[in-house]
């Protein structure tokens, strides 16, 4: 996986150029992700999707998804019905089919989507077959929403919420439900030899997590194991995104077996904290501010990106990119991104300590 260049006349902070590089992409990814000392920092691996059709809320029929014209109404593939309400940013639901699932008889009538749908895991087969080199790329397959989400969205928020007080059976049943499917897709994604997987949930509001620790742990954190020591037992990594605040739960990653957090939102953590507590066990990603890639100047958005590299990159472990996924102006995300390439090499420069201080 090397390929020669020129390392020794390498000037920190230089702008080191791409035909100097002497790792390739996935080789330098997988040693951000070990915490051995890699050539560069940069936004993320380097990954080929092969994903199953409907992970993006696609519906079977019609037109829908997340790149539907504004204005778009449709059903994905678990009858949830969707609205796309802004340019670049996914839809909104606006219908839960089982809004009444804690009514006996609900869940076992309701047509669950199967694993196994042609329709549904065809397209992993094509999509891997079409990964132009494994040498230098990972092969990466979805389970976003994978369950928090997937289950909320079936059923509305609130009343999730509620039902994890009031009717725990039928709670567990649907997270049984949803988390049975989502290994069913594993089993198709394992079959063509994936080597990365990404699940996600929004398990943080921006000043807290949505719920206790011990609800974590009795509804959630057994069927999350039931996902990733599959993938784990074949050597797969796992990449985990969850918004908003997550440093009080940054343990449940951890212990769980994933391989790098995202986005560590920076408006919603204590990132020096977040770093500490994972430093050398688990790679983070994301971390530079929305905001102040969204506002600028440009000037504002490369000291940002400076500290970050700093605070999270300077010991490895770490992909430099927003912490959230937004539609930036071109010039502000491309201000980042040269600001990555420039100063993100090893060893990473200490910013100016007047950029180290600012608050976004």
């Amino acid at each position: 996986m090397l390929r020669a260049g020129p390392r020794a006349d390498r000037v920190c902070g230089g702008g080191f150029p791409p035909e100097a590089w002497v790792l390739n992409a996935k080789e330098n990814a997988l040693r951000i992700l070990r915490f051995e000392r890699p050539e560069r920092i940069v936004g993320g691996p380097p990954t080929h999707n092969c994903s199953y059709f409907g992970v993006n809320h696609e519906p079977l029929a019609g037109v829908g998804g997340h790149d539907s014209p504004i204005g778009t109404v449709w059903h994905d593939i678990w009858g949830v019905g969707w609205r796309k309400e802004l340019d670049g940013v996914m839809g909104f639901a606006i219908e839960h089919p089982l809004a009444d699932f804690t009514t006996p008889g609900v869940l076992e009538r309701f047509a669950w989507p199967d694993p196994d749908d042609e329709r549904l895991v065809g397209p992993i087969r094509e999509r891997a077959a079409a990964c132009p080199d494994r040498d230098a790329t990972f092969l990466i397959g979805s389970h976003r929403e994978t369950l928090w989400e997937r289950c909320y969205n079936l059923v509305g928020m609130d009343r999730l919420m509620m039902a994890m007080v009031d009717a725990p059976a039928a709670v567990h049943e649907l997270l049984t439900r949803v988390m049975d499917f989502q290994l069913g897709v594993a089993k198709h994604y394992l079959s063509v030899g994936v080597d990365f997987i990404g699940l996600g949930d929004d398990l943080g509001s921006q000043r807290a997590p949505l719920f206790s620790r011990r609800l974590l742990e009795e509804y959630f954190v057994p069927q999350y194991r039931r996902l990733v020591s599959l993938y784990k037992r074949r050597g797969v990594l796992i990449n985990f995104h969850s918004c908003g605040n997550v440093e009080p739960i940054v343990d449940f990653f951890m212990d769980m077996g994933v391989d790098c957090l995202n986005p560590v939102q920076a408006s919603a953590n204590d990132l020096d904290a977040i770093r500490a507590r994972t430093a050398g066990r688990m790679a983070l990603q994301g971390g530079v501010s929305t905001h102040a890639i969204m506002t600028g100047p440009v000037e504002a958005i490369i000291a940002e990106t400076r500290r970050r590299l700093w605070q999270l990159g300077r010991d490895g472990g770490y992909f430099c990119g927003p912490d959230q996924g937004m539609p930036f102006p071109e010039a502000h995300i491309a201000a980042m991104r040269e600001t990555v390439q420039r100063y993100g090499v090893y060893p990473i420069a200490e910013p100016p300590e007047e950029e180290l201080n600012v608050v976004h």
